[in-house]
C-alpha cells in the first residue's frame, strides 16, 4: 500500500513538472512564472493553472483567445509589459479571477467593457501607466473589488465609482485638484491615498461620507492650513494620517481634537519650529511619529519633547533627519538626543518656608509698579532672592540678603551660551522666561533679524570666539582638516593608505540642517589625498561618507578596509563686520617718507627733461654739420607719415603679436562641475517613488493577502 502511494505521488510530480514551459519556472503547483521571456505574446499554459505571472515579457497586445480554457485562473500578473490598451471583454472567460495586475504598462484609456466578466475580481492594479481617461462605466459590475490602485497616471478627473466593497483606493500622483463626493459610492473605504494631486483643500462632504476610514494620506499637496474636514465625527476612527510636505503655516490643537484614535502621524517637511503646547495630548494612542526635515528651534519651549518620546514610548522615525536648526550651539544636533538642560531653560529658584523639607519656586518679581511703563528696556533682574511672602500691599523693593544666609538654598537663572545673536544680551523677564535685549539695528525674540537700513550689527564676543567643531579621523577613515563657512577640507590620506588598490573615492555628502537633504555624490581620483568641498551653506552640519571607487576590493580583505567611512562637520557661521568707517593710522614715518618720495620724483623728472633737451640739441647740430659736407638728403617716406622704423620691432616697422602674460592668479578656471569634483562627472542620484505591484519579482511572489 505504501509503495502504491509513493508511486502515485511520483507520477503526479512527473506530470506536474512536465506541464511547465521550457522558458518558465514552476516552483509551486498550479503556479507558473514566465518572467523576462522577451516575447510579445502570451504563452500557452495548462488549463489547470491558477496563478500565472508573465511580467517583463514585452507583451504589446492582448486577445480573448490568449486566455481561453483558463477557467481556473485566480491570479494574473501582466505588469511591466508594453500594453497600450485593454481590449473589450479580453478577460471575459476568467470568471473566477481574483487578482489582476496591469501596472507599469503604457495604457492610456480604459473602456467601459475592459473588465467585463470579472465578477469575482478583488484586486485591480493599474498604477504606473499613462491613463488619461476612464469611461464612466469602466468599473461597473466589479461588486467584489477590495483594492483599486490608480496612482502615477495622468488622470484629471474621476469616473463613476460604485464599489460597495472597496477598502483601498490609491489616486496619488495624479492631477485632480478638486476631489469631491460626486460619483463616489465607496461607503466601506478604509484607506484613501490622495498624495501629490494638487489639492488646496479637503472636501468636508467627502470626508463625512467615509465613516469607516482608518488611513488617510494627503501629503505633498498644496494645503496652506490643516483642513477643517479632519475635525469631523466620521474620522474618529482614523489610525494613520500623513500631512507631510505641505506648505502649512502652523499646527493648531483644535484641528485635531477628533483624532483621538491616531496611532501613526507624519509631520515631516512642514517647516515646523516646534509643537503647540499640549498638542500630543489629543493622541493618547500615538505610537509612531515622523517629524524629520523641520527646522526645529531647540529652545526651552521644546525641552519636553525628548523626555515625552521616552515616557510615552513613541517611536520617532528617521531620527537622524530630525535635527535642531537654532540656536547656533545646537545647530545640526539630533533633537531626540538632547537633554533637558541643553534647551536653556531657567533653573527654578527655591526658598525654604517654615520647615526645611518644603520649598516653593520663586520667580523674580519687578521692583516697580505694574502701572509704570519704562521708556528704556528694563535692566536684568537682580541676582538676589526676595521674600516669598505676598500681600495686597504694593511690591516692596528687593532686600539685600547676605550670601552666607542663603548659600546652597537657591540657584540663579543661567543664560545658555550663544542664545542671543548679533550682540544681544541674555536676560530673564520678571516671570523667569528667557529673553534677549537687542542692540540697535536688530530685532526678534533672539535678535536674529537685522535691519538692513542700519547695516549689519557687530558680532558678539560669544559668536566671534565660537570654535568650529572638527571631526577626528578613525584609523582608516576620513577627517576634516579645515572648516570654514562655505567649505570643508577633507583629509583622505589614511583612507588611501589603508586601501592602496582602489582607483579613487566616492564622496557622498548632504546637509543635515536644512530642508534639502538630497545627497550629493562626487568621484575623487587617487591623486587627491586632500579634497575641499565648496559651495556649502554656513552654520550647517554636513554628513560626509567615503567609499572605494572603481574596481572592487578583494572579498577576503579586511572588512574594515572594505567598509566606507563617515564623519560630520559643522560649517562656521557668517561673521558680520562693523559698519564703522575705516580710519587709517598715520605714523611719523608716513609723514617723513611721503615728502622725500615727492622730492625725489621731482628731481628725476627735471633730470629727464634736461637730458632730452641736450640729446635733441646734439642731434640737430650733428645733422647740420653733415648737410654742410654732403648736401641735403631725401627724407625717409616713413618719416613723412610720422612713423619711423625701429630695429626693436623689426625692420618693417610693424609691431609683432605679443603673447598675453600668464597670470597665475587669473588662470583659466574649470567649469563649476569639474571644479567641484576634480574634472570628473558630477553625480546626483535621482529620487524616484515606488509603486508596489506585489508581483514584480522574478521569484515566488508573496501572497496578495
Amino acid at each position: 500500500m505504501l509503495a502504491f502511494l509513493l508511486l502515485s505521488l511520483l507520477s503526479c510530480g512527473v506530470a506536474w513538472s512536465s506541464d511547465c514551459l521550457a522558458d518558465c519556472s514552476c516552483p509551486v503547483q498550479d503556479s507558473i512564472f514566465c518572467t523576462s521571456r522577451r516575447s510579445n505574446t502570451v504563452p500557452r499554459v495548462p488549463d489547470t493553472t491558477k496563478n500565472l505571472y508573465i511580467f517583463q515579457n514585452g507583451i504589446d497586445t492582448l486577445a480573448q483567445e490568449d486566455f481561453s480554457g483558463l477557467g481556473q485562473l485566480e491570479m494574473l500578473d501582466l505588469s511591466h509589459n508594453v500594453l497600450t490598451e485593454v481590449p473589450g471583454a479580453v478577460f471575459g472567460t476568467l470568471t473566477v479571477l481574483k487578482n489582476l495586475d496591469l501596472s507599469f504598462n503604457s495604457i492610456t484609456h480604459i473602456s467601459e467593457d475592459s473588465f467585463s466578466g470579472l465578477v469575482q475580481l478583488e484586486r485591480l492594479y493599474l498604477c504606473g501607466n499613462r491613463i488619461e481617461r476612464i469611461d464612466w462605466e469602466a468599473f461597473e459590475g466589479l461588486e467584489m473589488l477590495l483594492e483599486l490602485k490608480l496612482q502615477k497616471n495622468k488622470l484629471t478627473s474621476l469616473p463613476f465609482l460604485h464599489l460597495p466593497s472597496l477598502l483601498l483606493l490609491d489616486l496619488s500622483h495624479n492631477n485632480i485638484p478638486n476631489l469631491g463626493p460626486t460619483g463616489l459610492h465607496i461607503p466601506h473605504l478604509e484607506a484613501l491615498k490622495i498624495a501629490d494631486m494638487g489639492l488646496t483643500s479637503l472636501d468636508e462632504e467627502l470626508m463625512a461620507s467615509l465613516q469607516n476610514l482608518h488611513e488617510l494620506d494627503i501629503s505633498m499637496n498644496q494645503l496652506a492650513e490643516v483642513p477643517e474636514a479632519l475635525n469631523q465625527e466620521s474620522l474618529k476612527g482614523l489610525i494613520k494620517l500623513s500631512l507631510a510636505a505641505n506648505p502649512l503655516d502652523e499646527l493648531r490643537v483644535e484641528n485635531f481634537q477628533r483624532l483621538t484614535s491616531l496611532q501613526e502621524l507624519d509631520l515631516s517637511v512642514l517647516n515646523l519650529q516646534g509643537f503647540p503646547s499640549g498638542f500630543f495630548q489629543n493622541f493618547p494612542r500615538l505610537g509612531q511619529l515622523t517629524a524629520s526635515e523641520n527646522p526645529f528651534y531647540c529652545m526651552c519651549p521644546l525641552a519636553w519633547f525628548p523626555a515625552w518620546l521616552k515616557d510615552k514610548n513613541v517611536k520617532l522615525w528617521r531620527p537622524e533627519e530630525t535635527r535642531c536648526h537654532f540656536p547656533l550651539v545646537h545647530s545640526g544636533k539630533m533633537l531626540a538626543e538632547l537633554d533637558y538642560k541643553d534647551f536653556g531653560c531657567p533653573v527654578t529658584t527655591t526658598t525654604p518656608i517654615g520647615s526645611p523639607m518644603h520649598s516653593t519656586p520663586m520667580p523674580h518679581l519687578p521692583t516697580s509698579s505694574p502701572k509704570t511703563t519704562p521708556t528704556n528696556p528694563p535692566p536684568p533682574p537682580s541676582d538676589e532672592p526676595i521674600s516669598s511672602k505676598t500681600d495686597s500691599n504694593p511690591i516692596p523693593p528687593e532686600l539685600p540678603v547676605s550670601p552666607s544666609s542663603t548659600s546652597g538654598e537657591y540657584e540663579h537663572h543661567i543664560c545658555p551660551p550663544n542664545i542671543c545673536l548679533n550682540g544681544g544680551t541674555c536676560r530673564f523677564d520678571p516671570m523667569g522666561q528667557l529673553s534677549c535685549l537687542c542692540p540697535s539695528g536688530t530685532f526678534g525674540l533672539y535678535c536674529e533679524n537685522v535691519n538692513e537700513i542700519l547695516g549689519p550689527p557687530k558680532p558678539s564676543a560669544t559668536e566671534v570666539s565660537m570654535v568650529v567643531p572638527v571631526m577626528t579621523a578613525e584609523e582608516d577613515g576620513i577627517s576634516s582638516r579645515k572648516v570654514t563657512a562655505t567649505s570643508i577640507l577633507l583629509d583622505l590620506h589614511r583612507f588611501f593608505e589603508t586601501r592602496p588598490h582602489i582607483q579613487g573615492i566616492r564622496l557622498t555628502y548632504r546637509n543635515l540642517s536644512g530642508p534639502d537633504r538630497r545627497p550629493m555624490i562626487l568621484s575623487v581620483p587617487a591623486s587627491y589625498p586632500e579634497y575641499t568641498l565648496r559651495g556649502l551653506k554656513p552654520n550647517c552640519t554636513y554628513s560626509v561618507c567615503a567609499s572605494p571607487l572603481g574596481e572592487r576590493v578583494n572579498s577576503r580583505a579586511n572588512s574594515s578596509v572594505e567598509a566606507g567611512s563617515c564623519m560630520e562637520a559643522h560649517t562656521a557661521g557668517v561673521t558680520f563686520t562693523s559698519p564703522a568707517p575705516r580710519v587709517e593710522q598715520k605714523t611719523h614715518l608716513t609723514y617723513t617718507l611721503i615728502p622725500f618720495l615727492a622730492a625725489l620724483a621731482l628731481v628725476m623728472l627735471v633730470a629727464a627733461v634736461a637730458g632730452t633737451v641736450i640729446c635733441l640739441r646734439k642731434r640737430r647740430q650733428a645733422k647740420a654739420g653733415m648737410e654742410l659736407e654732403l648736401g641735403p638728403t631725401e627724407p625717409d617716406p616713413t618719416e613723412w607719415d610720422g612713423v619711423k622704423a625701429s630695429l626693436e620691432y623689426g625692420g618693417n616697422g610693424t609691431l609683432p603679436h605679443k603673447q598675453p602674460d600668464m597670470d597665475p592668479c587669473h588662470a583659466a578656471q574649470p567649469t563649476p562641475s569639474s571644479q567641484q569634483n576634480g574634472s570628473l562627472e558630477y553625480e546626483v542620484p535621482l529620487m524616484q517613488g515606488h509603486c508596489p505591484s506585489n508581483n514584480n519579482l522574478a521569484a515566488l511572489k508573496p501572497s496578495y493577502f
